[in-house]
Formats: C-alpha cells, sequence, structure tokens
C-alpha cells in the first residue's frame, strides 16, 4: 500500500467522524430547542402559582402535578392506566392502519376502484366520527371492541388520503422509465411507485397515530374503569384539576413518544432524500 493510498483512507476515516459528530451535533441542538418554550412556560406556570397570579385550587402548578403522577405510580394504578390506553391505541391504529394501507393501495392504483369506491369512503369522511359512538355501543356494548373501533375510524382516514395522494403524484415519468426497462406490475410497484409515495405514506402514519390518541379519549370517555381518560372523568367528578391535568400531560408525554418514534422510522427511511432539512 503507498503512501497516498494511506493519507487518503485516514482523511477518509477523519471525514467520517466529521460528519458523524455533526449529525450527532444537530440532534442534541435540535433536541435542546425543543425543551427551550416547554421549559420557559413551565417557569412561567410555576411562578404565576406561587405569587397567587393563578388560583391553585383550579389551576395547580407543575410540582403538585408532578407530585399527583407520582403518587399515582407509587400506588401502582397509573401503569395499569397508561398500559390500557397504550394497548387501545396501539390494536386501534394497526386495525386502521392496515385497513388504510389495502383500502388506499387499491384506490391509488386503480382509476376504476377510485371511482367506484372513493365518493363513497369521502362521504364516510365528512361523518364526524363521535357520531359513530352510539352505533358501536349499540353494536359491540361498552367493551374494547367498540373503543377499538372508534380508535381505528380516526386512524384509517388520514392515512388512506396520503396512500392515495402518494401513489397518484408518483411522477408520469418514472412510470415511462419502468415501461422501457420492461418492468412487470410488481416491479413497477416495488421499485418505483413504493419509494415514491413513501414519504406520503409516513406522514399519514404521523398524522394517524395523533389522532389515535384523540380518540382514544372519546373511547375511554364511554363507559370505561380503567385508561386515562378515565382518570380524566375520575377528576372531573372529585373535582381535582391536578388529576385531569397530569392525565392530559401523560396524554402529551405518550403521543409524543409515538411521534418520536415515527418521525425517527420516517428520518431511516428516507435517508436517500436529498432536501432542504438534510442540509441544516
Amino acid at each position: 500500500m503507498s503512501v497516498k493510498t494511506e493519507v487518503n483512507e485516514i482523511f477518509e476515516v477523519k471525514e467520517k467522524k466529521a460528519i458523524k459528530v455533526n449529525s450527532e451535533w444537530k440532534k442534541v441542538r435540535g433536541f435542546a430547542l425543543g425543551l427551550i418554550i416547554p421549559a420557559v412556560l413551565l417557569i412561567i406556570w410555576e411562578a404565576a402559582v406561587r405569587f397567587s397570579l393563578l388560583d391553585a385550587y383550579v389551576f395547580p402548578s407543575p410540582t403538585t402535578i408532578v407530585q399527583k403522577i407520582i403518587e399515582l405510580a407509587n400506588e401502582g394504578t397509573l401503569w395499569g392506566h397508561v398500559g390500557i390506553t397504550f394497548y387501545r391505541v396501539a390494536v386501534g391504529f394497526l386495525a386502521g392502519t392496515v385497513a388504510a394501507v389495502v383500502i388506499g393501495s387499491v384506490v391509488g392504483y386503480f382509476k376504476w376502484f377510485e371511482q367506484l369506491m372513493d365518493p363513497l369512503i369521502q362521504a364516510f369522511r365528512s361523518i364526524p366520527s363521535l357520531a359513530w359512538v352510539p352505533l358501536f355501543i349499540l353494536w359491540m356494548g361498552i367493551g374494547e371492541a367498540s373503543k377499538v373501533m372508534l380508535i381505528a375510524v380516526g386512524v384509517f382516514f388520514p392515512i388512506y388520503l396520503n396512500i392515495v395522494s402518494g401513489i397518484q403524484g408518483v411522477d408520469r415519468k418514472l412510470i415511462e422509465v419502468g415501461k422501457i426497462h420492461y418492468f412487470t406490475a410488481l416491479q413497477t410497484v416495488r421499485r418505483i411507485i413504493f419509494p415514491a409515495s413513501l414519504p406520503s405514506f409516513l406522514v399519514g402514519l404521523r398524522s394517524g397515530v395523533g389522532l389515535g390518541w384523540m380518540f382514544v379519549v372519546a373511547s375511554e370517555l364511554m363507559g370505561a374503569s380503567q385508561g386515562l381518560g378515565y382518570l380524566l372523568v375520575v377528576g372531573q367528578n372529585t373535582y381535582s384539576p391536578e388529576l385531569i391535568i397530569a392525565s392530559i400531560i401523560l396524554f402529551a408525554l405518550l403521543g409524543k413518544a409515538t411521534d418520536f418514534l415515527l418521525k425517527t422510522l420516517e428520518a431511516r427511511a428516507l435517508k436517500w432524500q436529498d432536501n432542504l432539512q438534510n442540509q441544516l
């Protein structure tokens, strides 16, 4: 091995290390920037309660809310409520996603199927999802099935719309390139349509999981005996604002955690994209 080759290898190693350090620094910087506004708001909130600018009985301080969460954790009830709520969201999200992927893929790929099905789906989308609650209770009772079904309905539509939009937005020139290379229908889907529509699909997943957390609240307000939504009802009935706000904060933290996981998946799946965010 020549000296020149060794020097080139050393420079390549150093360049890779520099790129890795720069990437890690961007992640740390982004995380720190995301904490600034919540930290400032919490400080203002705590100060406003301590200086009696807010009524602590109606609007408890952040420290009181944290103490309530710790109290629930020490009692052992918190994990059961969090676990059942997460389970409902996960099952409803999975069911809604599977239905949206199957129907959305066919609607997006076949024009005749879009003309057949899309008007009906859009009509259903116009119905407020909470309007399904009485019907689901009538059909399935107030058990887990009705709660999961309501979440699945809420998750279905944003994922469906993004899949259809992503498939139909594939550049026609790419399809022509596939035809030039004699791609089969399966090869066209796997090598052209799927990668081109993947960004839209992943955005749909993030929108869907956000709605999943919104609809689990509605589902747990219709007769649940466990879950974070149930804690909201208990807090209302016992006039415990710290319990209500603690439940809301737990919803926010869980929703943010699931969105972060999907965002990480999105970043890894779309590393091949050369977009503006990758340059900042």
